[in-house]
Formats: C-alpha cells, sequence, structure tokens
C-alpha cells in the first residue's frame, strides 16, 4: 500500500497520536507516497466532468492537502485557483510543488479551517477530494454552509463519492474496523484525530445539501466500474447554488 519513499510504521503511529492539523504537518514531506493521496484513477475522470461542465472562472480546492485537487481545479479554471487545508506542512509541500510550473491560472494557498473559510462569495467551482471522513456528520451543516456561502449564484460544489462497500466483504470489515479503531483510540487519547470512512453517507449528505439551499445532482463515474449490481462504484456530487 505505501511506496518505498513512504512514511514508516513508527511515522504513522505517532501520526494517528497526534491532532489532525500536527498529523498532517508530520505526514505531509511523505504524504503522496500513501494510499491516503487520491489516486489519478478518481481525478481523471472528475476533470473530465468538469471539463463538460464548466468553463469556470476561479475554483477553490477544499481541505486541498498537497494539491491533487488543485492539479484538477488548474484543467477547468481560467483565472484563479486556491487551495485550503488547516496543515500548514500539506500547504508548504504543494507550494513548492508548484513553483515548479508556470502555466496559468494563478494559484493561491491559504491556511484556514474549512468551517471558517475567510473568503466572500468569489468562486465558480468548489472541490473536495478524500476530505469529508474528517468532519463528524454533526459538523456537516455548518461545512456546507461555509461552501455555500464562499460560491457566487450558480456556482458549483462539486466531489466524487463511492458507493459503499457490500456488508460482509472485506472492504466492509476493514473499514468498519477502522472506524471503530478511531473510535476507541479517542475515547482513550487527546487531542482527538477525527477520521471516520463510515460517516459520510450519500443520502444523507444529499438531503443536508439541499437544506444549506443547494440544487443537487448524482452523475455516474463509469470509469471505476460498476458494482455486482449493475450500479456505479462512483459518483459525481454536483451541487449547485441556487441564483
Amino acid at each position: 500500500m505505501f511506496a518505498p519513499q513512504g512514511p514508516t510504521f513508527r511515522e504513522l503511529a505517532v501520526q494517528a497520536l497526534s491532532s489532525v492539523e500536527h498529523g498532517y504537518d508530520l505526514l505531509a514531506p511523505k504524504f503522496d507516497h500513501t494510499p491516503f493521496r487520491t489516486p489519478q484513477s478518481v481525478l481523471t475522470p472528475v476533470s473530465q466532468a468538469l471539463l463538460n461542465l464548466g468553463p469556470f472562472e476561479s475554483g477553490l480546492d477544499l481541505c486541498c492537502g498537497t494539491g491533487a485537487g488543485v492539479g484538477v481545479l488548474r484543467q477547468v479554471c481560467r483565472e484563479r485557483v486556491t487551495g485550503v487545508d488547516i496543515s500548514a506542512g500539506m500547504l508548504a509541500v504543494g507550494r513548492d510543488r508548484e513553483r515548479m510550473t508556470t502555466t496559468a491560472p494563478r494559484i493561491d494557498w491559504v491556511r484556514a479551517d474549512a468551517r471558517a473559510l475567510p473568503f466572500g462569495p468569489v468562486f465558480d467551482l468548489v472541490v473536495s477530494f478524500g476530505a469529508f471522513g474528517h468532519f463528524l456528520p454533526e459538523e456537516q451543516p455548518g461545512l456546507f454552509a461555509q461552501v455555500h456561502s464562499v460560491l457566487r449564484p450558480g456556482g458549483r460544489f462539486v466531489f466524487p463519492i463511492g458507493a459503499p462497500p457490500r456488508p460482509g466483504s472485506p472492504a466492509y470489515w476493514a473499514l468498519l474496523a477502522f472506524d471503530t479503531a478511531m473510535r476507541v483510540r479517542n475515547a482513550l487519547w487527546r487531542p482527538p484525530f477525527v477520521m471516520y470512512y463510515r460517516a459520510f453517507r450519500l443520502a444523507d449528505v444529499r438531503a443536508e445539501l439541499i437544506r444549506t439551499g443547494f440544487e443537487v445532482e448524482l452523475h455516474a463515474l463509469p470509469e471505476l466500474g460498476l458494482r455486482p449490481d449493475g450500479s456505479p462504484r462512483g459518483r459525481l456530487v454536483v451541487a449547485t447554488r441556487a441564483r
């Protein structure tokens, strides 16, 4: 699962016993060599879908990490791209990489909490990849309200979401074990490290987005394949701020 350049078991253990912010600061130099970075097999179909939805002028990568989503936004935004993350270490890695790239648009890297975004309604597009497990279900209304507030009328909040694993499958038990271990860790150790893979459910998320004032569409991502029942393994949530 990890490249030779990735973190050691000891480094992962230290990260897991830290806060979310400090843990990612520690992991940042080796993050791109872990399976936690969104793979290109997901980024590419999302990029293509956004090209079909665009064009866009300005885009925000929410919880950008080292910039996987920033790379997507560079392909579909003509004027401005911004990455925002709470981890200064992750932002530094992304910023250093982008210094080697001279193509437009301009990229800004901003350290901020996604629950208190320091922007007005200046974006046409907000994307996020793999970050929602860091927010408890009760935090979703505030998080979605923040995204709504930084989008221009008609702007879109877009993110991929995978189908849940079939109950009883190896993936089902693996995710259940991870979330259970994380709950035990957080009950016994401070500061907490919030990361739960099974807490971000499509039906609940869709309902909350609608309550926030979004119009929600779901687009299949056929490149990610089909489940045994013929349903897509991955969908793209496209939430549009009503004008």
